[in-house]
């Protein structure tokens, strides 16, 4: 990763929107912009001055190993307190500071305007850096495609698991077991395995609820890999369907393949959500559709680009996201189909190489 030319790029960013310097607090982006993985720190990029990243003594170590781009400076306080002290005591060039408002806490902005002194202002920078990340470079890119394979050779384990009887929690172990052992980091998110009128929750986390003999089961699961996230759904069926299950998931997957064509440069993010609300709405069951089309993947589980309704922003190459339109029909129950794809110059590569087909079991 090329963590330098990240850095300078947001730096130059912070002129645009005259700031004398930039405390990044969230994690991600803390990775992001140098490479640190740990689970502790605070980088402080300065368009006149060397990047300085601090870190408590925990990450002495770590940071001298990850760190690219930035100045490690060990602590002997929490990483902010000891930003703040800095500023205090070195930043007299530093005028204006941007914060990102949505990982700070309020604490942490009065510990920082309490130490940092009135001779700095704070203030609400837009999400420069989630802006940054919605693009991936090559290296990202392969990273996510790895996951996504990882990823998607667990659904044959939960293809076999899944029987009438089982715990969905029994099923989500076994999801998770095989995970790490196939080198998996850790899982992007708790597996969601919803069966019978439960996987009309959409979020519905694996419970201790027993997988009916007849009906529908959701999985929907990822893999961290090198740090990045996978996430796909499949909706399979325990017992022979009834025509009205065959209809709910022949409609879900037409609605989540076209939505997959539309996905190509310049298409606007809310057609897309439109795409897939059209052809639900043709066999009757958009009501039932109460969810986005798909979010971005990365670093985070869900980061921008969102894919939803009044979402103006075009796609871009270079851009992952998910494709997941679903069904929840309370009392009888749903169906979601979710690939990952990432936008090329020429339309879409799709991540998730399963079936779509409804396999029962």
């Amino acid at each position: 990763m090329n963590y330098p030319a990240r850095q300078e790029q947001l730096r130059r960013a912070l002129g645009d929107h005259r700031l004398d310097g930039f405390v990044v607090t969230h994690l991600p982006n803390i990775r992001y912009l140098c490479g640190f993985a740990g689970s502790a720190g605070v980088l402080l990029l300065l368009p006149q001055l060397n990047n300085i990243f601090f870190a408590d003594r925990r990450y002495e170590e770590q940071a001298g190993a990850e760190v690219t781009g930035a100045v490690v400076v060990i602590a002997r306080k929490s990483p902010l307190a000891a930003a703040a002290e800095w500023l205090k005591t070195e930043g007299r060039r530093v005028k204006v500071l941007g914060i990102e408002p949505e990982h700070l806490t309020v604490a942490e902005r009065n510990l920082l305007a309490n130490t940092a002194g009135t001779g700095i202002r704070l203030r609400e920078a837009p999400p420069l850096v989630e802006r940054a990340r919605m693009v991936k470079d090559p290296q990202e890119i392969e990273h996510m495609r790895a996951a996504a394979r990882l990823g998607a050779s667990l659904f044959e384990v939960a293809l076999k698991t899944i029987r009438p009887g089982i715990k969905e929690v029994e099923v989500a172990a076994e999801i998770e077991y095989a995970a790490r052992q196939a080198g998996a980091e850790g899982m992007s998110f708790p597996t969601i395995v919803a069966s019978g009128e439960r996987s009309a929750l959409p979020h519905g986390r694996a419970s201790s609820a027993r997988i009916p003999s007849r009906g529908f089961v959701v999985c929907d699961f990822g893999v961290i890999l090198a740090g990045y996230c996978s996430d796909m759904t499949r909706t399979v069926h325990v017992g022979a369907p009834g025509a009205r299950a065959r209809q709910i998931y022949s409609a879900v997957r037409a609605a989540q393949q076209a939505a997959v064509r539309a996905v190509r440069p310049g298409v606007i993010l809310g057609k897309v959500h439109a795409t897939a609300r059209k052809l639900l709405s043709q066999k009757k069951l958009v009501q039932y559709f109460q969810h986005s089309t798909g979010h971005g993947v990365g670093l985070e589980i869900h980061e921008a680009p969102r894919i939803a309704a009044a979402q103006k922003e075009p796609l871009g190459a270079g851009m992952v996201v998910t494709i997941e339109p679903g069904v929840y029909i309370p009392g009888f129950g749903g169906v979601r189909i979710e690939d990952m794809v990432a936008v090329t110059e020429q339309g879409c590569q799709i991540f998730t190489p399963t079936t779509k087909e409804l396999i029962e079991i």
